[in-house]
């Protein structure tokens, strides 16, 4: 493939859009899926331990909003850096943009330092706060103890991942991953099971797997093969290089953090109408979430240096055709997986666990909360656009709208007006947000995309 043999990255401005977002988006998306595999085969196999899977379950569902958090701190500073990375590519900046690169690496094992104490210190704390119970907070603080110490494997792998994608290396970027989802997968049976260590157990094969991913992630970045390289000249923190990667990283850490903020919510509120089992629900809820929302974001990473390398080039035209067809893709996949959760539900369910009053419950909860997920690709099309072109602001509104102006007060008013069934109320909150942000969110890439577009065409 060109883009695995070459520095030149001209590929990306003369390889027709359909075939060149084949090449780059499979990879992405593919990585994105393995990457879900960590917690999700986590759960899968947490589940489904025998007399505690229920409890244990939930108890480590508690702990998916610390492991958002996690999460947004790497994509804060390498979906950020990335694309600014890539737009330097494009007007043959090569320095700066390694520079780039070396000041979010620094960057991200800085946080990692801080988010590990954070995590060791306040676990527990934190839990009871997000919603776990006297039946499963025990659960949720052995794994998080563990899982705090692998803090700064999962924000190199993550966030520096990003870098490799940027320049063009998809297959590698999936490797990346692809290495320590295989390596979880394997562990998680010998150590929940054969060593009989249960949700310590899945803890512990998730932050070995991603040790091995951040080894392979760093290794090629300090190699002969890529061509933005790690270099010590580049590691000494600058505001005027850091900083704008931030601005532009804002958008997606709001975007993933307030899924750990909206987690919370749901949870506390989920607690006070249903109890535990509708808050295990909505471990498995998130779960299937995952399954449509990251696929999105790999489609959207895949697009990224396209769309990115284009605008610093000056090439409208290849903007513009790159996001029609990104908006097509998405569009499509999310529409396909809406159809597949409506007419199987239960299916989706039983991935996660055999209890019967769980798997019951969930099986309407799921229609409910996933009612609105074929608008999803229309939103996740414009925010990685916005992202792409380096347009902070935008992204920002378009991910504070969804989340915060919207779901989070729909959350608490919900149980209120459907008031015979006050937790699938609270469900229903996220369809209803969904269609109102992605009505704002077109809008306003309408608007702002045709002012951008011009721009570039005055060049």
């Amino acid at each position: 493939m060109i883009m695995e043999q070459t520095n030149d990255k001209e590929f990306l401005r003369t390889e027709p859009l359909g075939k060149l977002l084949l090449k780059l988006a499979l990879p992405t998306v593919a990585a994105q899926l393995i990457n879900m595999l960590y917690n999700i085969v986590d759960r899968i196999y947490i589940g489904h331990i025998p007399e505690i899977g229920a409890a244990a379950l939930t108890g480590v569902g508690v702990c998916m909003p610390l492991i958002m958090i996690v999460s947004a701190f790497a994509a804060l500073v390498g979906y950020g850096g990335a694309p600014r990375a890539s737009i330097f590519m494009g007007k043959k900046d090569r320095a700066s943009a390694e520079k780039t690169l070396g000041n979010c690496f620094v960057l991200q094992i800085l946080i990692s330092v801080v988010l590990t104490a954070v995590l060791l210190i306040w676990n527990r704390d934190l839990l009871m706060a997000f919603g776990a119970s006297e039946n499963t907070i025990e659960y949720g603080v052995r794994y998080m103890n563990i899982y705090a110490l692998g803090t700064v494997f999962v924000e190199i792998t993550l966030g520096m991942n990003a870098f490799i994608t940027a320049q063009g290396f998809a297959k590698t970027g999936m490797l990346s991953v692809l290495i320590g989802a295989v390596a979880n997968i394997i562990l998680d049976p010998v150590f929940i099971f054969g060593l009989d260590m249960d949700v310590q157990g899945a803890a512990l094969a998730t932050i070995i797997s991603q040790a091995l991913s951040c080894i392979w992630v760093v290794h090629f970045l300090c190699g002969k093969k890529t061509y933005l390289k790690i270099r010590k000249a580049n590691l000494r923190l600058s505001p005027k290089i850091i900083l704008p990667c931030l601005a532009l990283g804002v958008a997606t850490f709001i975007m993933q953090a307030s899924e750990s903020v909206i987690s919370v919510c749901f949870n506390s509120s989920l607690q006070k109408y249903g109890g535990d089992v509708a808050v295990g629900a909505m471990t498995i809820l998130t779960s299937v979430m995952q399954f449509a929302m990251l696929p999105l974001q790999g489609l959207g990473q895949g697009a990224q240096p396209i769309i990115s390398y284009n605008y610093g080039a000056g090439d409208a035209g290849r903007v513009r055709g790159a996001f029609r067809l990104l908006l097509k893709v998405s569009l499509g996949y999310a529409t396909l997986l809406w159809l597949l959760v409506m007419l199987l539900p239960g299916g989706f369910a039983a991935m996660f666990t055999s209890d019967a009053a769980l798997l019951d419950y969930t099986r309407t909860a799921l229609r409910i909360y996933m009612a609105a997920m074929f608008l999803m690709g229309i939103q996740m099309a414009c925010q990685m656009t916005f992202n792409a072109l380096g347009k902070a602001t935008e992204s920002i509104i378009v991910a504070v709208m969804r989340k915060f102006v919207l779901l989070i007060p729909l959350i608490y008013i919900m149980p209120h007006v459907i008031r015979g069934n006050q937790t699938m109320g609270v469900y229903l909150a996220e369809p209803i947000a969904d269609t109102l942000a992605v009505t704002f969110t077109a809008l306003l890439f309408t608007v702002q995309f045709r002012k951008i577009i011009k721009k570039i065409g005055t060049r």
